[in-house]
């Protein structure tokens, strides 16, 4: 498990933006229930590592938020 910073991936975030959002949009229309809250139940082990993961680590979006 990862503590402190993530290591910034330019590639990763385009990927994310562009893609990602656009995959994220389709299963979103064709599937009921899909990025909702509390879905984690179907796979818990991965949503415990999820859950502790966002807790524990931070990137440099959340440095830009933290001097606004």
């Amino acid at each position: 498990m990862k503590y402190g910073m993530r290591k910034p991936s330019l590639k990763k975030s385009l990927s994310a933006r562009t893609k990602g959002r656009a995959t994220r949009a389709v299963k979103k229309a064709l599937i009921p229930g899909y990025g909702k809250k509390g879905m984690g139940i179907l796979h818990p082990k991965k949503a415990i590592y999820n859950k502790v993961y966002r807790k524990t680590t931070f990137g440099l979006g959340d440095l830009f938020k933290l001097f606004k």
